[in-house]
């Protein structure tokens, strides 16, 4: 934990959810582009045997001794929807993984971190069992059993000293009005609901202890006072901070500051819901960076980049970095190498 309480934390994306771009020597040679794609291309047997050799392997005890030394309070930990097995709510065809999130919270306890449960929806990793797209599917049956796994994780954790809070549902796309049309996602007025509903489930089994956070779902100015009434307890709202719609030259520093500006921007416009506002994903890539540039003059102005960040997440009650760890070691994304050189104490 930072000065203040502020928590400072990483992500560890890639491990219970495979990423294509954290582990690529996973997906190399099968023409797989995410976790389904890669049971499609691998079989069955073969495809349980990657996934639980690279849950064994890619994250240990090790890790999370590496996390607190470097200064960090927290991770971060996204888990599939299929988290509780073949026994499971959802579980279509993939193992499950609850002795790894448990090895995780034994992990985390013994080096004085806390654990965000986090349940992933990336795009084509979310698959029910029958592979509808449940973050463009939300129906009644679906949310139910999303539900029934916040309830399971949250009572399963709960009294856990290194049980920090649960995100029930990670980057979900809400629907968005075009003109006379709507987009692909889930209605606002159905994200609303679920919110409400994982709440109640949390607090049922957990207390009033673990936080809430909600995905701002891409809107970050459209949860004006929702669930920041006196009665919903310790709910955040979280926006993830790497992703820039409009090109930006970010070759010099007047580029460098325009994407703090829009990085705080965002922030203004989420904290209008009168909630707490947690950063749950930024990185120190610059985008579209100048090719001209020598490889110091991008990792000066990739620093100046993250400290600009650094500076504008301050006053957020938690930022995670995306992320501890990946395979190539990728500047800007692997907190190994971005963060390396910053000092203990500004973490």
């Amino acid at each position: 934990m930072a000065a203040g309480g502020a928590i400072r934390g990483v992500n560890l994306s890639g491990w219970l959810i495979l990423e294509q771009w954290v582990t690529p020597d996973l997906f190399a040679g099968t023409g797989a582009i995410d976790q389904p794609s890669l049971l499609e291309r691998l079989g069955r047997t073969r495809y349980v045997d990657t996934v639980l050799e690279h849950w064994n392997s890619f994250i240990t005890r090790d890790d999370f001794q590496h996390m607190a030394q470097r200064g960090f309070g927290a991770v971060r930990l996204p888990v599939p929807w299929h988290v509780f097995g073949p026994q499971g709510p959802l579980p279509g065809v993939h193992p499950g993984c609850l002795s790894h999130v448990d090895a995780a919270f034994d992990w985390a306890e013994e080096a004085g971190l806390a654990i965000l449960l986090d349940i992933g929806s990336a795009p084509g990793s979310a698959l029910s069992s029958d592979g509808v797209k449940l973050e463009l599917d939300f129906t009644v049956s679906c949310r139910n059993a999303l539900l029934d796994v916040v309830a399971g994780l949250a009572r399963r954790y709960a009294g856990r000293d290194g049980f920090l809070g649960i995100e029930p549902i990670d980057e979900v796309r809400a629907q968005q009005r075009h003109g006379l049309s709507m987009s692909e996602g889930v209605p606002m007025s159905s994200l609303r609901m679920f919110y409400r509903e994982a709440y109640d489930a949390v607090r049922d089994v957990a207390g009033d202890d673990p936080i809430v956070v909600l995905s701002d779902a891409g809107q970050p100015g459209a949860w004006r006072r929702f669930m920041a009434q006196e009665r919903f307890k310790g709910v955040w709202l979280d926006t993830h901070l790497y992703r820039f719609s409009d090109r930006v030259d970010a070759a010099g520093p007047a580029g460098v500051r325009s994407l703090v500006n829009k990085c705080a921007g965002i922030l203004n416009r989420a904290r209008e819901s009168g909630l707490p506002v947690m950063v749950g994903e930024w990185s120190g890539a610059l985008p579209y960076a100048d090719s001209s540039s020598t490889p110091e003059g991008r990792i000066a102005a990739q620093r100046v980049f993250m400290s600009a960040q650094l500076a504008a997440y301050d006053s957020c009650p938690a930022w995670f970095f995306q992320t501890w760890k990946t395979s190539a070691r990728l500047r800007g994304w692997d907190a190994r190498i971005s963060l390396s050189s910053f000092e203990r104490d500004m973490l």
